[in-house]
This record gives C-alpha cells, structure tokens and sequence, in this order.
C-alpha cells in the first residue's frame, strides 16, 4: 500500500456540519447579479431599442435617462444624507445652459448672416458685442468643463453657508425653491443674455456635425446610456464607500457624529455638490437630446417632479431612483397623449399612493418581496416555518439583504 493509499483511507469522512458549509465560490446567479453585470446588461439592452423605437421615441427615452442622472444625484443626497432638495432645476438648469451657449456661438460662428458674431435675440436687444460671460464659452473645452464645475462650484457654497449654520428639514427644502424661483425669474429677466423666456435653442451642429441628422442622434443616445450608466456606478460605489457611511450616520444623528469628532458641514456639502454635478450633467445631455432650454424647465415646479420621481422609485436606492425617474416620465407621456392635463392629478394620487402604502417606493416593494421569496424559498427547504428574524426592517434603509447599496 503506498503512502497516498494510506493517506486516503485515514482522511475523515465528511461530516452532517461539514456537508452543510456553503460552497465559498459564487454561483452563476451571483454572479449575473454583479453590479457591473447588471449594469453591463442593462446597458446593452438600452442601446438595443434604436432597432425597434422611431426617432422621435428614441429622443423621448434618452430624455428620461437625462432625469434618471438628475434622480440618482437627489437619491445620494436626500436618501442617503437626508438632504430635501427642491432646487435641483437650477443645477440643470446651470448645466444646460453653460452647453446651450457653447452650441450658439457655435452656430453663429458657421452663420455668415450673423450680425457682428451674435445671437439674434443679443442683436433685439441692442447689444453690439459679445458679453464677457459668454466668450469664454466659445471654447468646447471651457464648456465641457463649467457643465459640471459651475454647478457644483454653486451647490458647494450654498451648502457649505448653510449647513455650517445647521439649517436642515424643511428650512433647507424651502431654501432651495426659493433658490429655483429665483433662479427663473433671473434667466427671464436677463433677456440679452439668456434669452429670456425663449431660452436658447436652434443647435443645428455639434463639433462640425449636424446634429439633426439620426446618425448624430443616435451617437447622443449612446452617449447618454453610456453616462447614465459610468453616473450610477459611480454613485453606487459612494454610497457603499466609507464616506457612504459616514453621509448615513449624519442623516442619523448628524450631533453625534459631531461629538465623535467629524465635521458635518463638509460631509453634507461634499453630498450635495456631487448631486448638483449630476444634475448639472444632465442638463447639458438634455440640451442636444431636445435642442432646447429654456426657464420653464428648472423651476419650481421640475425641481419637485424631480423629488417626486425619487420618492416613488426610492430614495434610498440609487438604481430605484433612476428607475423611478424613467417609469414616471414614461407613464406622464404615455398618459398625456390620452387624456391631456389630467396627468397632474394621477401624479398627486400616485405619489400619495406610494407615501401611505410604499414609504420606501418601488426599491422598497420589490426588496420586500425579495426577502418574502427567499424566506419562503429556506422554509421549504428545511420543512419548517420562516425565519421571522429575517425581516426587512432590519434590513439598513438605501442597502440590499447583504447590506450593499442599490
């Protein structure tokens, strides 16, 4: 007999405690669940609907991926750091803009009709030269960059004068509409540098191409799929960072973390100026995707649809809240084209709906069902009853069974 025969007949057969450890690799299906599996999926199927949507639908959709950014950045900062924010038109708005200008001296410099290189609506208005606050504009570049800097640079300084003052709740959710209709009533009021209520629009071409043309828009689609994705993998690896942590124990007990020596204001200013940079990025994909901005869509009013949007898809889950964003701006379409103006009412009595029956909105029900199957799925196996320690209540609000972020 050789030494492996004698080693292979003293090895102890595997025992009831043994057989029972789970196997330590992850299995197909925990493998197709992988963030970025998922991501990766979804995406894939995204850039698929060119072949089966016309191109008005097309933009329609690329549209409501534009508000999934905005949404994702609201769930960062109102699901995870308890941050209310009503003003996130102005974001948008900011970021909208700060590409819009690029795109119209752009235009105007290919416009041989163009009186002394200006806009139209500059010439109405009596100006002979370019203000100073648009040239810096004419640079692609400049413009790329002041889409997300101006934003957050903006949302930086407000919550960092705020929150150093410890206005939170409702006084910072009231702060921030009137920062929004403020907002509004500025960009109409400065008609010779905005447009006034007109806004801007006409952007035929894009970096030398035309923008009209479907090839073009269906680049700005795939550039669109491709951000909503790169913004969502992103904010998803902040929530689940330490500093994830960290923003949590602030909405929590922002005193005591104080008292265990960090600093809230930054916390919750770092929160913030990260979500108006989301929405600041959306607004300038929403600018080639529609070929308009203008006030009426960073007011008051958006800036709510936007919280909404987040509350019926979860606000404490970054991919609800995307996905909450797209079902209801999806459902307000398709509504509308049937019964014109009553879609206001059915999103009253569906956020109401969502707030008394689904507090933590769709992330939430579809959470709780999870947990009920697998629950369910473990009492069949063991010919026993559910676990009733297994609930999701416990379950740490914006995190999924095994306590990662969603």
């Amino acid at each position: 007999m050789t030494a492996e025969d004698t080693r292979a007949t003293t090895r102890p057969a595997p025992t009831a405690a043994s057989a029972a450890i789970p196997d330590p690799r992850p299995t197909p299906l925990a493998r197709a669940r992988d963030p970025l599996t998922v991501v990766a999926l979804v995406a894939a199927a995204l850039l698929v609907l060119p072949l089966f949507l016309d191109q008005f639908r097309l933009n329609l959709f690329a549209q409501y991926l534009c508000y999934a950014i905005v949404a994702i950045g609201i769930a960062l900062a109102w699901g995870r750091g308890g941050m209310l924010t009503l003003g996130h038109g102005v974001y948008f708005g900011l970021g909208g803009y700060a590409l819009a200008m690029h795109l119209t001296l752009a235009r105007v410099a290919e416009d041989p009709m163009a009186q002394g290189g200006l806009p139209d609506f500059m010439v109405w208005s009596g100006l002979e030269t370019l203000p100073l606050l648009w040239r810096p504009f004419a640079n692609p570049a400049f413009a790329l960059f002041a889409v997300v800097a101006v934003p957050g640079l903006v949302a930086a300084l407000l919550g960092w004068s705020v929150f150093r003052q410890r206005v939170r709740g409702a006084y910072f959710a009231i702060l921030n509409q009137a920062l929004a209709a403020a907002f509004v009533i500025l960009l109409v009021g400065q008609q010779h540098l905005t447009g006034g209520t007109n806004g801007l629009t006409d952007f035929p071409t894009f970096a030398g191409n035309d923008l009209y043309s479907p090839e073009a828009q269906w680049v700005v689609y795939v550039i669109v799929v491709v951000t909503t994705a790169l913004v969502y993998l992103m904010f998803r690896h902040v929530a689940g960072s330490r500093y994830g942590s960290l923003l949590v124990a602030v909405r929590d007990g922002e005193d005591r973390v104080r008292f265990l020596g960090y600093n809230p204001t930054w916390v919750k200013t770092l929160a913030y100026a990260l979500s108006a940079m989301a929405a600041g990025l959306a607004g300038a994909l929403f600018v080639p995707v529609m070929g308009i901005i203008s006030p009426e869509m960073l007011g008051v009013v958006p800036s709510i649809t936007f919280v909404l949007a987040v509350a019926i898809g979860g606000r404490y889950s970054i991919a609800g809240a995307a996905v909450g964003a797209v079902v209801m701006n999806a459902a307000q379409t398709t509504f509308s084209e049937s019964f014109a103006g009553g879609w206001i009412y059915l999103q009253g009595l569906l956020f109401v709906v969502v707030i008394v029956f689904a507090p933590r909105g769709l992330a939430g029900v579809v959470q709780s069902t999870t947990a009920a199957l697998q629950r369910a799925r473990r009492a069949r196996a063991t010919g026993g009853t559910p676990d009733s320690t297994h609930r999701t209540s416990d379950t740490p609000q914006g995190t999924d069974a095994s306590g990662s972020p969603r």
